[in-house]
């Protein structure tokens, strides 16, 4: 028996720090969307737990039992071969690897008729909300998570410019970590014009401090806002990976065509949000 997973790129389309538990951990309130881009796992039952790596981003993935598919495998309590395909370029701000660990769970829980453990933190802060896949509210350190109805679809572009980053340095470089939450109640956005609106009042409180540890940064955001038709640029999550809002499919794919030409070393995908 065999199944498949998918795992989409997570994008944080807002990003607020509200402050710091005595443990250190950072609290957040964050407006999280799924890209129809990701990495695919293959999954079949076995004796042992083997892993390996294939596709355009395999270089550097580990395969040992740190790897996150691995152990949200161990977490179910289910010995299986995968087979994990990059797609997504790792320390990117995009939660590829708790992303897989989340398509890793629903398989198994899928191909197994096993639920999913109800705590999965020890995993990673990205892990439920991922497990959701779809638009929603996190907040707290991650496990609080709200799935959002009727989110307007979005048309992006994502660029990454193969610099990875580290989530802590990030962390320790913030100025400022008690920040004004996003509204208590969120608007009812009609279209995505509304909401790519609504979007410019809001932040990544982690994009400044990204910018001071990996400058090119604020060279990625630059080339994307300077994309015709963009109407707002902005990083995800703690980065390197940048998106570009546009108002079609059409306007993204252009973008997207012309980031690529302008910089053939860079990761750059167009994707619709949701």
């Amino acid at each position: 028996m065999a199944t498949d997973g998918f795992a989409p790129a997570k994008i944080n389309i807002s990003l607020h720090v509200t402050g710091r538990r005595p443990d250190g951990y950072h609290l957040l309130d964050s407006l999280v969307v799924f890209a129809d881009v990701g990495d695919r796992l293959r999954l079949r039952l076995a004796p042992e737990p083997l892993l390996s790596v294939t596709g355009p981003m395999a270089k550097g993935v580990p395969t040992g039992a740190d790897n996150l598919v691995l152990r949200a495998a161990a977490v179910m309590g289910i010995t299986a071969e995968i087979t994990l395909e990059k797609h997504l370029p790792a320390a990117a701000g995009i939660g590829g690897g708790s992303s897989d660990a989340a398509a890793c769970l629903r398989a198994l829980s899928e191909m197994c008729r096993q639920p999913v453990p109800s705590d999965v933190s020890a995993l990673g802060a990205d892990v439920p909300v991922c497990l959701v896949a779809r638009a929603a509210r996190m907040r707290g350190i991650g496990e609080e998570v709200v799935p959002l109805d009727g989110l307007p679809t979005l048309d992006a572009v994502l660029v990454n410019p193969g610099v990875p980053v580290s989530t802590p340095a990030i962390f320790r470089r913030l100025a400022q970590r008690a920040n004004p939450a996003m509204p208590a109640h969120l608007p009812d956005w009609p279209d995505a014009a509304s909401l790519i609106n609504w979007l410019k009042a809001q932040r990544n409180d982690l994009q400044v401090a990204a910018i001071a540890e990996a400058p090119v940064v604020a060279n990625v955001l630059q080339e994307i806002s300077s994309t015709r038709h963009c109407a707002l640029a902005r990083m995800s999550g703690s980065g390197a990976t940048c998106f570009g809002l546009y108002p079609d499919a059409a306007s993204a794919a252009r973008a997207a065509q012309a980031l690529r030409a302008a910089h053939p070393g860079w990761w750059v995908q167009a994707t619709r949000l949701s």
